[in-house]
């Protein structure tokens, strides 16, 4: 089973040629994915890899992960499953409307 990896804090330079060329080395790549910025196609410094098996996975993550790649710290480890990320609403943000009228409360008195 695929196992995949998120690696962040990538320099914003990087490819997922290179993205995909760092993890060769502790594996077989099955996937590569750089998320980029869809306005400006600009790197957003985080994508996903996703390697053959668990021990491979593994290697990566204990090999790369606080490593130096174009000069900044790199974070690697488990993808969390889609369902399993926060939202703001989750954590009490919302659309902020509410922090607006605070805020208007505050200046006005």
């Amino acid at each position: 089973m695929n196992k995949r990896l998120y690696a962040g804090n990538l320099p914003y330079s990087m490819t997922e040629e290179e993205l995909k060329s760092l993890f060769t080395s502790y594996g077989q790549v099955e996937n590569v994915k750089l998320i980029v910025d869809k306005f400006t196609g600009r790197s957003k410094g985080f994508g996903f890899v996703e390697l053959t098996n668990e021990t491979e996975a593994n290697a990566a993550i204990e090999k790369l992960n606080g490593s130096e790649v174009g000069g900044r710290k790199i974070i690697v480890n488990l993808a969390r499953p889609m369902g399993e990320h926060s939202t703001s609403s989750q954590h009490g943000g919302g659309n902020g409307q509410r922090d607006r009228q605070e805020f208007s409360r505050r200046r006005d008195n």
